[in-house]
């Protein structure tokens, strides 16, 4: 059986049945709990259906297959494929190579790391400093 005509006699339905229980079972869980709650209306079905589209267009993405650009796998599979490709054609020295270049490329990385090792080179000489002070006070004591 091809796709389409699988889809047409299995996912259609199926989609209406998931659909239908969905929307009971939020119905039925809205009127049993929010009204006592909070005052709110009871609902019936198709208010609360009309509801959860409407929950679904202002707050629910735009699902897996408009993110993967309706494929499967999607452009980001593609780019990393083609990059897997390209690290396994490549020579234990290209890896190297690409690996310290890719090191190298990230500037925040750099600048973040560059900061904390100013940071900590600071705190290293001040405790140097200290070590030396108490060092010399030491041989002070010694030499009197």
């Amino acid at each position: 059986m091809n796709r389409v005509l699988r889809f047409w006699i299995i996912g259609i339905p199926s989609m209406v049945v998931i659909l239908a229980l969905f929307g009971l079972v939020a119905m039925l869980l809205w009127n049993a709990l929010l009204p006592s709650i909070f005052g709110l209306p009871v609902l019936g079905y198709w208010q609360t259906v009309g509801i959860l589209l409407l929950a679904r267009i202002l707050f629910g993405g735009r699902g897996r297959m408009a993110q993967t650009g309706g494929r499967r796998g999607g452009p980001f599979n593609r780019q990393a494929n083609k990059l897997r490709e390209k690290w396994m054609n490549m020579s234990e020295d290209e890896r190297r190579e690409f690996m310290e270049k890719e090191n190298g490329y990230s500037g925040f990385r750099n600048a973040l790391h560059d900061h904390f090792a100013r940071v900590h080179r600071f705190f290293d000489e001040d405790v140097k400093e200290e070590k030396n002070g108490k060092e010399e006070k030491k041989e002070e004591k010694k030499n009197e």
